[in-house]
């Protein structure tokens, strides 16, 4: 139990906190005033204080520990597309460090009269710690938007129009997820016991079918880039005509040189889910139509029928790979992995999914994931998920504080409960 662990459960679970504190420190990273955009942006020690940070955290809340590093701040969000998992955690995260989380609603902002980037980022940021931002929705826009409000932050620093640089931090854009792919991440290690048990593992990221339309490619992308960092042996897969954006596709290519990984791509979902033993079955929408429907948003033709067509034709495109679903028979494919999570033999791999999964007979018809299938491993991937607010936190800890290991330390020294009836 979360709260109720006996006093001997309770040491070991903050012994094994501080072991990760001192790796934290042994890192020498400083993130203060930077921001968190893109993974591959990141050093690998960077990558490592974050997930390690992350786990502190987890192991905090287990045993009661009062994680509070603001008072009297706030941390804007701004969401330019739906979100649940994203949206809920990074409240959560805010929360659980003291900030107070308020969302900026563009449609009640002057952003909707036509105010600047420039202006908008500056007003905003007044005793405010971090500007998050969910800009995935237009391809070829969401980093730039990201980077552009990091700019103006700058310049109002600069010209010492807010006290303190707010720092920015990617909840999704057009070309990276990073608080998922961390989370998932983190997921994997847990799932070998240690991140050195990750190298030469085969990985499978494969576009499934779905019957929904446009999703983004950021969680491929992140991951295509994120694992193969940490020795993993990525197979990406998909039909022809559902690539990933090439130049980060390029990019990852790079990052699985330096992590002594591997990117393979292939049209063929079986030959990347054969011997894999963790696999990650999403939809995506082709890039080239995920431009063309930029361009009509932008032309003012949203609701055009022309619009209407566009997706029409794409769908009918997905429908002709309804094979691409990760049944029984593919998981026969995979590879029997042991889960340290769950300290047991796994007879097939181990599924992941950011989530919502379209699931075969329960959300739809025809979907990503048999309902069979998901169900096996549904309890894994609630907890993949609720590695995400640690996630968030360990991202604002680490870019508004010099030496975030002393800091946890400190916690642990002072010993404040945060739920201050329980033991």
């Amino acid at each position: 139990s979360t709260y109720m662990c006996d006093q001997e459960c309770r040491q070991k679970i903050i012994e094994s906190a501080k072991e990760l504190i001192q790796q934290i420190k042994d890192l020498k990273v400083n993130l203060k005033n930077k921001d968190w955009l893109r993974t591959w942006d990141m050093t690998k020690k960077e990558l490592n204080a974050t997930y390690l940070a992350a786990m502190v955290l987890e192991k905090f809340t287990k045993t009661n520990i009062d994680c509070t590093a603001f008072s009297g701040s706030i941390a804007v969000c701004e969401f330019r597309d739906n979100s649940t998992r994203t949206r809920f955690s990074f409240f959560k995260a805010c929360t659980l460090l003291g900030l107070n989380p308020v969302e900026l609603d563009v449609g009640k902002s002057q952003i909707a009269h036509g105010e600047t980037v420039r202006e908008t980022a500056a007003m905003i940021s007044f005793l405010s710690e971090i500007m998050a931002i969910r800009d995935d929705k237009y391809i070829h826009e969401g980093h730039a938007y990201q980077a552009e409000v990091a700019k103006y932050l700058n310049q109002a620093y600069e010209e010492k129009v807010i006290d303190r640089r707010t720092t920015v931090i990617n909840l999704q854009c057009d070309q990276d997820h990073p608080t998922q792919s961390m989370s998932d991440l983190i997921h994997i290690i847990k799932h070998f016991g240690g991140e050195q048990n990750m190298k030469g593992k085969k990985i499978c990221m494969s576009w499934a079918y779905s019957p929904s339309y446009g999703k983004p490619l950021s969680v491929a992308q992140s991951l295509i880039n994120l694992l193969p960092r940490y020795g993993a042996n990525v197979y990406l897969a998909h039909p022809e005509g559902y690539d990933l954006l090439p130049e980060i596709v390029e990019q990852a290519k790079k990052c699985a040189e330096e992590g002594q990984g591997s990117l393979t791509i292939t049209n063929n979902m079986d030959e990347a889910l054969k011997d894999a033993e963790v696999i990650y079955c999403k939809s995506w929408a082709p890039y080239n139509i995920l431009e063309k429907k930029r361009d009509l948003i932008r032309a003012g033709k949203g609701e055009s029928q022309e619009m209407k067509d566009m997706e029409k034709a794409g769908l009918e495109i997905n429908a002709t790979h309804k094979d691409w679903t990760v049944t029984e028979a593919k998981m026969k494919l995979t590879k029997p992995t042991f889960s340290h999570i769950f300290n047991k033999q796994l007879e097939e791999a181990e599924y992941m999914h950011c989530l919502p999964a379209d699931i075969s007979g329960l959300s739809c018809k025809d979907g990503e994931v048999e309902q069979e299938v998901f169900e096996r491993h549904r309890v894994g991937t609630y907890l993949e998920a609720k590695n995400k607010p640690f996630v968030q936190a360990a991202m604002i800890l680490l870019t508004r504080f010099d030496d975030v290991g002393s800091m946890l330390e400190k916690m642990i020294e002072k010993g404040d409960k945060r739920r201050q009836y329980d033991q």
